[in-house]
């Protein structure tokens, strides 16, 4: 079973990632990690078997993982909120250390 950090991870990453993936593969992660389907239930909808899904589903997983490796969306985004709450706590050094870490991506 999956962590809730897990998912809440993969679920950020899909809001980023989700047009760089095929049509039916985000079909299937929205149906399983937002609406909450069994396996069962959407290779039911979609005809297909169990199998096709859960192997769908892992893909999804590895080129969500594999994308933000290569793209760091998700964690540009993290550490520009990080700076963004400094700045609005005053911490302008803070704000500057923060953005500086980034730079060495």
């Amino acid at each position: 079973m999956e962590t809730l950090a897990k998912k809440e991870h993969l679920n950020r990453l899909f809001d980023l990632y989700a047009p760089l993936l095929t049509d039916r593969q985000a079909e299937y992660f929205r149906y399983y990690h937002h609406q909450d389907y069994s396996l069962q239930e959407i290779s039911e909808i979609f005809n297909v078997s169990r199998n096709a899904i859960f192997d769908q589903l892992k893909k999804v997983e590895t080129h969500l993982l594999n994308y933000e490796a290569k793209l760091h969306l998700l964690t540009d985004n993290e550490r520009r909120q990080k700076a963004i709450d400094a700045l609005e706590k005053g911490a302008y050094q803070e704000a500057l250390t923060i953005l500086k870490e980034g730079e060495d991506l």
